[in-house]
C-alpha cells in the first residue's frame, strides 16, 4: 500500500502536490483546534497565513 501512495504522489503534478500539502496542512491546523492545543485565533491567523502563502483564496 506504501508503494501506491509514492507512485499515486509522484504521479502528480507540482500543482497538486502542493495543494494536497496545503489541504493536510490546513487539516492538521483544525485537529489542532479540535484538541485545543492552539486558539480559535491562532487557528485563524495560521490558516489565513498559510493559505496567503501557498496563493490560494480563504476557503
Amino acid at each position: 500500500m506504501i508503494n501506491t501512495e509514492k507512485e499515486n504522489w509522484d504521479s502528480l503534478s507540482y500543482e497538486e502536490k502542493n495543494r494536497q500539502l496545503y489541504l493536510q496542512q490546513k487539516e492538521l491546523l483544525a485537529t489542532l483546534l479540535e484538541h485545543k492545543a492552539i486558539s480559535p485565533e491562532q487557528y485563524q491567523k495560521s490558516l489565513t497565513d498559510l493559505t496567503e502563502k501557498m496563493g490560494y483564496s480563504n476557503e
